[in-house]
C-alpha cells in the first residue's frame, strides 16, 4: 500500500492571502485563504447531511489569524472572521489546491445567482 503524500511545510502569509502547503513529493500548492474559508469542511459550512452545504459569501480578503497541527493528520486554521472549527486534513489540502480554479469557479457562479458578493 502506498503511503499518501505528506505535508513537509505549511506557511501561512496575509500579505498574499495565500497559504502554501509543500508535500514530501515536492508539489508546492497555493491555497487562497478565500477557498480555505468557503470550502471549510465545519459543519457550519458543510451542513450535518448531504445538500446541506452553505454558501459563504464576503469573504475574498479573510485573513487567517493562527493554525495548529491536530494529531498527525489535519490543521485547524483561525480564520480572522471568527471562523475556526474546521478540520482540514492533508489530503483535503492537496484536493483544494489541486482543484481550485474549477472550485473557485463554481463558488463564484454561485455567489453571482444567488445576488451575493465575494468582497
Amino acid at each position: 500500500m502506498t503511503e499518501a503524500p505528506w505535508p513537509t511545510d505549511l506557511t501561512f502569509s496575509n500579505a498574499t492571502k495565500t497559504l502554501r502547503v509543500t508535500f514530501d513529493d515536492d508539489l508546492s500548492l497555493d491555497i487562497p485563504f478565500e477557498l480555505l474559508r468557503v470550502e471549510s469542511p465545519s459543519a457550519d459550512v458543510q451542513g450535518h447531511a448531504v445538500g446541506q452545504k452553505r454558501l459563504v459569501a464576503g469573504k475574498k480578503n479573510v485573513g487567517v489569524t493562527g493554525a495548529e497541527e491536530v494529531g498527525s493528520y489535519a490543521v485547524r486554521i483561525v480564520f480572522d472572521d471568527g471562523h475556526d472549527t474546521g478540520l482540514f486534513t492533508w489530503e483535503r489540502l492537496r484536493r483544494l489546491g489541486r482543484d481550485q480554479a474549477q472550485l473557485l469557479a463554481d463558488y463564484a457562479r454561485r455567489i453571482d445567482q444567488a445576488g451575493l458578493s465575494r468582497d
